[in-house]
Parts: C-alpha cells; structure tokens; sequence
C-alpha cells in the first residue's frame, strides 16, 4: 500500500500538478479527499512562511504527514509585486482572469517586463519540517496567449522559450516550471525517506 501524502490546498489544478510531478511512489491526497474543511488564512509575509503555516495546521488537522506550497509572481517594474499576494491580487474574492487583467493593466506602457515564478513547499510530519524552492524567470508579455495552465500562465513567457505556459503541453511546462522545480526537489527528499 502507498504511502498517503496530503497537499494543503483545494485547488484541484495544483493537485494535478503535483501528481503529475510526485508519480506512483505516493498516494498523493487534497483537503477534500479527506473530508478537511480548514481554511488557513495566509497571514506570513513570505512565501516560506505561508507553505509552513498551512503545512502545520494541516498536519494538526489530518495526522497525515502532508506538505503545503505558496506561489507568486514577481514583476520587477512592479517592485516584486504582486508577490505574496499574487492569488488575491485583484481583491479577495477574485478570479485568475481578474488577476491577468489588473497584472496587464499595472504593466502598460512599461518597457520593463522581467518576472519571475517563485514556489515554497513545506513539509510538515509532526517532527520534520523542510522547506523546498522553485523558481522560473521570464517576462510578463503584453497580450494574454494560450488556454490551458492557470493563474498567471497566459502572460507568463519563460526565459528562452516562444510559448507562454498557457501554451505550453503540461509536461513541458512541469519540466521547467517554478513548482516542478520545487516539487522534484521535495520527489528527491522523498525517494531518500521512508515516511
């Protein structure tokens, strides 16, 4: 029997990610499929310290040993914004395209488009804590570009690449993505332990 892992989060793309990235060795499980209703609110003021936060109390919430991530988008014409705020970054109840659209606004007219992807993944088993970062650099284009991914994705273009990661085949964008990144650290933790 597999070993179960729970991620910290209710976004089922993220979950898809991951499992798409972790593979067969992990029964790898969301809040839902545990019944967890706990909604941790995302007071830190770091990447870091939102991955630990959610990973604590989730592992307090399930007994599972169980990892939890915290990803932004860092403009730098936008001083690092949106940052740790990137998934509310258009208020707390909005949407990815809100998002894009208010990212899209703030970048017109700048000839600076650097960014960069940033993943934290903590891992929390009740004695062990790790922490495991990704990153990606690009530049925010200045029309959105492909359907599928999420989030920031359609006016994400990675350093040395033609494709936005909207654009890009899933396992392309895993293979060079911020939270692939992140997670194949965490995988090659993993390989190394025995939960």
């Amino acid at each position: 029997m597999r070993q179960q892992l729970l991620f910290g989060t209710n976004n089922a793309h993220k979950l898809e990610e991951i499992r798409a990235i972790v593979g067969d060795k992990y029964e790898v499980v969301g809040l839902a499929d545990l019944g967890i209703s706990l909604d941790v609110e995302e007071t830190e003021p770091t990447l870091e310290g939102n991955a630990e936060l959610k990973a604590r109390a989730y592992f307090e919430a399930s007994g599972v040993p169980c990892f939890s991530d915290d990803t932004g988008l860092e403009v730098e014409a936008l001083g690092g914004a949106p940052g740790v705020y990137s998934a509310r970054y258009a208020g707390p109840d909005c949407l990815y395209q809100d998002n894009v659209d208010k990212l899209l606004r703030e970048m017109g007219g700048k000839s600076n488009r650097s960014a960069k992807f940033r993943t934290s993944i903590a891992f929390y088993d009740g004695q062990v804590l790790r922490i495991f970062e990704g990153e990606v650099l690009g530049k925010i284009t200045e029309t959105e570009a492909g359907k599928g991914g999420f989030g920031y994705d359609p006016v994400f273009l990675p350093d040395g690449e033609s494709l936005t990661f909207a654009e890009m085949e899933p396992a392309a964008k895993h293979a060079i993505s911020h939270r692939g990144r992140a997670v194949r650290k965490f995988a090659d933790f993993l390989m190394q332990e025995s939960l």
